[in-house]
């Protein structure tokens, strides 16, 4: 059974570690040239302390090249899931050939658990080491993304670590048990991508917050978490505040909700947004007043401040580690199924 797998399976691994090898070598030659500007621009920008325009041009001159790899790691579990998970059943009822292998002195347990345990295998191996060579190759452009792209961020997170490795796992056997149970190869396909699609946008919603109990603090306005202040004259004058999804002192979280609050502890405004009534004909949010600081500095006087509740950077391999393992536990209990339907469901 597993010199058959292999001969049935060899071509399209084949073709996947290629592309692997030929993604690892760009990787290879490329990282330590960036690692190396990284240390450079740092060195220099900490003297002058320009370091958040080194992070924007930094950021900025690769960005390209980190979304491409960040989707690369993204999709490559689907693709297993699509391209090796569906048609390992479905191809075999639709040529009838099942039933000749099953009547070869192979058992139907014996013949899934290689081709589950061979192509599987592949399948995780593939997803892990892909996403540890951007992990290490992205490390410098991670530490100096924009919040929305930032380590923790949806989008991120499980593209780095060990997270794809769990992904792929799931997604191949997901197209298993969709291939059982639909039949047919272009359906079961899209029953994969659909479920996969739907629990990758749920699981940064609803479950990954809440892995760990998040924390609540508040913060002193500076420039790390306002991202905008808009001043009005009308009605006796108000400061408009647009806060980052940022917390000062914790760089690298994930912030999931931020309020402008006032010195009571009253929510003021909504979804980040808040209005501050303060003078601004005259004082230091007057137009007239040289920059921002002092009118930030102003309303923190009067008691205004940043709530946010979020995960910090520091639980990036607990939350890694937890996802994986709740990907492993919903492979196992797929693959229970697929093992008791093919005994006793599918003939």
């Amino acid at each position: 059974m597993i010199w058959l797998t292999w001969r049935q399976f060899r071509g399209s691994a084949a073709t996947t570690a290629a592309l692997l090898v030929l993604l690892a070598v760009v990787l290879a030659l490329t990282g330590p040239g960036l690692a190396s500007d990284y240390s450079a621009g740092i060195a220099a920008c900490a003297q002058d302390g320009t370091c958040d325009r080194f992070y924007d041009r930094f950021f900025g001159g690769h960005e390209t090249a980190f979304v491409a790899l960040t989707l690369v790691v993204l999709l490559l579990p689907a693709l297993a899931g699509l391209f090796w998970g569906a048609p390992l059943i479905t191809r075999e009822l639709e040529a009838g050939t099942h039933l000749m292998v099953w009547n070869q002195g192979i058992t139907r347990s014996r013949w899934l658990a290689v081709k589950l345990g061979l192509m599987g295998l592949t399948a995780v191996t593939f997803a892990g080491l892909c996403g540890l060579m951007v992990t290490w190759w992205s490390d410098p452009l991670d530490k100096s993304a924009a919040e929305n792209l930032a380590l923790m961020a949806p989008l991120v997170f499980g593209a780095r670590g060990i997270a794809p490795m769990g992904y792929a796992a799931f997604t191949f056997v997901l197209g298993v048990t969709a291939g059982m149970l639909v039949r047919r190869t272009l359906p079961a396909m899209a029953v994969t991508l659909a479920v996969f699609a739907a629990l990758q946008l749920a699981m940064p919603l609803l479950v990954r917050p809440h892995l760990m109990p998040p924390i609540t603090s508040t913060f002193e306005l500076s420039a790390t978490n306002v991202d905008n202040l808009g001043i009005s004259r009308d009605q006796g004058g108000e400061v408009r505040i647009q806060l980052k999804s940022a917390v000062p002192g914790h760089a690298g979280a994930w912030v999931l909700s931020a309020d402008l609050v006032d010195a009571s502890g009253r929510t003021v405004g909504a979804g980040g947004e808040g209005a501050v009534k303060i003078s601004t004909t005259s004082g230091p949010c007057a137009p007239s007043a040289a920059g921002g600081d002092g009118c930030v500095a102003e309303i923190n006087r009067l008691g205004y401040r940043q709530q946010a509740t979020y995960q910090p950077l520091e639980r990036f391999w607990p939350f890694q580690w937890i996802e994986t393992g709740i990907y492993a536990l919903l492979t196992l209990a797929l693959s229970w199924l697929c093992f008791w339907w093919i005994r006793r469901r599918l003939s």
